[in-house]
């Protein structure tokens, strides 16, 4: 029975693998002139498709959607029952059928016309009634399924998820759509946050930015250290530039070699070369810029402005409490 398993499951996997990279044909002129289509419209995409191939269309029509083209999907069942009220003349319509004859997806197309939407077929069949009522055909057709039965929909779905990854990658492409534009479309997830979180957004600035001159002991930076609950302190000169930091950790090594530099000045023991970061950075940089110090990562960065003075600070702790990861 283990044999059989493998045996079955590397033969569904050869059967898929070899129907996607029979697609590389399809990217024709009529892929391409499908593609202008969508950067034409004025409007959205609405995606239609019955049955698995109306789950497929459900994720073509969310990847649109999420990386930069206006898209949704409309179920060909509730579009003969009024949901084509949604579809305007400045749309275009993609049709997903396998076969090209899906009742409710064929009965639609009539009403798509008369609207006055363009139609985009992505069919394994250019003589079926979708694909001689399209004005634009992708060709996703498959040699056969997956299926040990050959019935059940599996290379042709994986075809079409993936006609309409590349469809949605061209675009992209085209449309010069940034990470930024993508982190738009995604405030609320982990990525969202990386990619749109500045250090601003999390560093400490005001009381709460632990601030020493250098000339002050080491036992009052101690106090400050202590009272914002930083582990550390960005140590400036009279002009109230940066010029080192001093951290809990020196202030440990210190401690064990003799108590008495606690009256010393900070400048005295403090680093004098310490790693900064500015306010507009994106605060996944920062975490960069922490992991990457030699020979150990840091857990602090002073936050710095154009004339070196310290406005803020940034702790490893305030990223990871933010999901920067």
């Amino acid at each position: 029975m283990i044999e059989q398993i493998k045996k079955v499951a590397l033969d569904t996997l050869s059967i898929e693998v070899a129907a996607v990279e029979k697609l590389k044909s399809h990217i024709d002129k009529e892929f391409v002139a499908a593609v202008q289509c969508i950067l034409d419209c004025k409007a959205r995409v609405v995606v239609t498709g019955m049955g698995k191939s109306g789950h497929i269309g459900r994720k073509i029509a969310a990847t649109f959607a999420s990386t930069g083209t206006p898209a949704f999907f409309m179920h060909p069942g509730e579009a003969f029952h009024g949901d084509l009220g949604m579809v305007t003349e400045a749309d275009v319509v993609i049709a997903i059928s396998n076969s090209g004859e899906s009742t409710e997806v064929v009965n639609i197309l009539p009403i798509i016309h008369r609207i006055g939407a363009k139609i985009i077929a992505m069919c394994g069949c250019r003589d079926s009634n979708l694909g001689q009522n399209s004005d634009f055909f992708v060709d996703i057709g498959v040699e056969k399924e997956a299926c040990p039965l050959g019935l059940a929909p599996t290379a042709s779905t994986t075809a079409t998820l993936v006609m309409g990854d590349a469809m949605a990658s061209a675009l992209m492409n085209i449309r010069d759509f940034t990470s930024q534009d993508f982190a738009m479309f995604h405030p609320g997830g982990a990525l969202g946050r990386k990619l749109l979180l500045t250090v601003k957004n999390v560093m400490h600035t005001g009381e709460e930015n632990p601030v020493v001159h250098k000339k002050k002991t080491v036992k009052d930076a101690l106090f400050v250290m202590t009272d914002r609950g930083l582990g550390a302190a960005s140590v400036v000169d009279d002009s109230g530039k940066l010029v080192g930091i001093i951290t809990d950790g020196i202030i440990r090594r210190a401690l064990a070699k003799d108590y008495k530099f606690l009256d010393e000045a900070v400048g005295n023991i403090m680093f004098g070369t310490p790693l900064t970061i500015k306010r507009e950075a994106m605060a996944s940089s920062a975490l960069s810029v922490m992991e990457k110090h030699k020979p150990r990562p840091v857990t602090v960065l002073p936050v710095i402005d154009d004339r070196n003075v310290p406005v803020g600070i940034i702790h490893l702790t305030d990223l990871l409490r933010q999901g920067v990861v």
